[in-house]
């Protein structure tokens, strides 16, 4: 009797749990959005020469019509020393378009950066995705009650923090799903960056135990007015909501000018900061004009993605960035070399490897290994894809986390002694000819859900130089080749003495929790 009365009290508590987990995703599936009053459009500034960067750029235009210039910045404290010498160097305008932009050391510094830039006039327009935007409400209402700035949030959630904004992940999942993936900074239409780097301490050679490599393009010329559309149509979308819109109270909240006036006092502070940019005008623009000369000129394109949220009835159709490359796929005729943190191919992009292969072009890949990947749940979706993608011809690379190029890569003193590093870079590079750099990964969720951008060059001179940077990657010291035997079994291998039939420097658990995610078919949300 005790044990049937105890089965009937779980049985109970089991029905009840399900109740309420039941009536409170009813709750969040009726959370909804406020009026999205659209505000008058509003466009990038469009007179660069009117400002001390455009004089400063049109001294090194070429004779070339139409070319852009490129610099590609590969270390992480030069990208970061660059957006941060921007926005002391802007007289006009600063827009500014991430996926994440932490509030950790290097985050909260350019943040600060951009009100102290605000004060002095300066128009800063932020463009966030709102899916890693938990807590930070507050501060970003604070920001955008200045009236130089403007604050929007790309696709926002209808409850805005705590558990009940992932139920409402649950419960509204085909909108939410969709992210702004695009990483993009203009300033005073004159000079822009884009890439695969968003705002925190682990893109900018800052993080105590994590650094990763990562890439992204300095950029002159009229490739930067393509930077300034593509931040405009995303800003004007209905998929937007102004700051104002989604905390219409903020104004009437007495602690936020407080809040501004405690981030002004802290503006110049470099603490945690391995060098401190310039904090004038002076000498940013001295700092900047060390690398104009540097640029390599060429004829450049950027394909943006729709801002568009996409509907069921689209999501199985690939966006614009993925139709670029499949182009440049289509055009290699000796190799492709390829770059991509997260790398998952579908039977679509199996059977394009398939018959890329079959006319004689040799397609090698670079990616996270599970030991360097900061997601094992999409290591298990590439894990899963991994066999098929070796068994349609591709030669692939998994980086080490203790690879030896750190040296050179991560530019933080002691940092390779114990942290380790992971691979957020997404390139490629075509026959030598041409080459992308982008915030697009060669996965599912980036071909058909996310907004992206890419940036392809055709220079051959640049091409080369990535050309050489990945394969350098792919060497022993830095990565573990991966081969499959006819019978499907896996090896890795670190030149010729060195084999594992698993994945090298992990534990079983991890082994376990990938292999076990990775039965699962959900690869093109990963």
């Amino acid at each position: 009797m005790p044990d049937r009365i105890a089965t009937v009290s779980r049985r109970a508590l089991c029905a009840k749990t399900l109740c309420i987990l039941f009536v409170i995703l009813f709750m969040q599936g009726c959370a909804q959005l406020p009026p999205h009053n659209a505000p008058p459009l509003s466009y990038a500034f469009d007179r660069p020469d009117e400002t001390r960067l455009g004089r400063q750029v049109q001294p090194h235009l070429p004779d070339q019509s139409g070319y852009s210039g490129f610099y590609i910045q590969d270390a992480g404290r030069q990208a970061f020393l660059q957006r941060a010498a921007l926005i002391e160097a802007a007289e006009q305008s600063i827009d500014a378009q991430y996926y994440i932009w932490n509030s950790d050391v290097s985050g909260s510094y350019l943040a600060r950066r951009l009100l102290v830039a605000a004060d002095r006039g300066v128009r800063v327009r932020l463009l966030l995705d709102d899916v890693n935007l938990d807590g930070r409400d507050t501060l970003l209402a604070a920001l955008d009650q200045h009236p130089n700035i403007e604050i929007s949030i790309y696709n926002p959630f209808a409850i805005r923090s705590g558990i009940g904004k992932w139920l409402n992940f649950i419960s509204d999942f085909q909108r939410l799903n969709q992210r702004m993936h695009n990483k993009t900074f203009v300033v005073d239409g004159a000079l822009g960056i884009m890439g695969g780097r968003n705002i925190g301490d682990e893109y900018f050679d800052l993080h105590p135990q994590v650094n990763f490599r990562d890439r992204d393009v300095l950029i002159a010329g009229p490739v930067v007015a393509d930077l300034t559309a593509n931040f405009d149509a995303f800003w004007n979308s209905r998929s937007s909501y102004l700051m104002s819109q989604l905390e219409p109270d903020a104004a009437q909240e007495l602690g936020l000018s407080t809040e501004l006036e405690q981030i002004r006092a802290a503006a110049s502070d470099g603490t945690g900061l391995t060098r401190v940019p310039p904090q004038d005008s002076a000498s940013a623009l001295e700092y900047i004009s060390q690398i104009l000369p540097a640029l390599v000129w060429a004829e450049g394109e950027l394909v943006f993605d729709s801002p568009t949220v996409y509907g069921q009835d689209v999501t199985d159709s690939p966006q614009r960035s993925a139709q670029a490359l499949y182009q440049l796929v289509e055009e290699a005729g000796k190799e492709i070399l390829v770059e991509s943190a997260y790398l998952i191919l579908g039977d679509d992009q199996l059977d394009i490897l398939r018959q890329v292969k079959a006319r004689g072009v040799r397609v090698l890949a670079l990616t996270n290994s599970l030991a360097s990947n900061d997601l094992t749940t999409n290591h298990a979706g590439y894990a899963r894809r991994r066999g098929a993608m070796l068994a349609n011809g591709l030669e692939l690379y998994e980086l080490r986390p203790d690879a030896e190029a750190c040296l050179s890569w991560i530019a933080m003193p002691d940092f390779c002694r114990s942290g380790s590093v992971g691979l957020h870079a997404k390139s490629a590079v075509f026959d030598r000819k041409a080459l992308y750099i982008g915030s697009f990964n060669i996965n599912l969720r980036s071909i058909y859900l996310n907004s992206e951008t890419v940036l392809v060059i055709h220079s051959a001179q640049l091409a080369e130089r990535l050309a050489q940077d990945i394969e350098a990657a792919m060497t022993p010291e830095n990565s573990w080749m991966v081969t499959r035997e006819a019978g499907g079994q896996l090896f890795w291998s670190a030149g010729e003495e060195q084999f594992w039939t698993h994945e090298p420097a992990t534990g079983f658990w991890r082994r376990f929790k990938s292999g076990l995610f990775s039965l699962l078919p959900m690869e093109k949300y990963l």
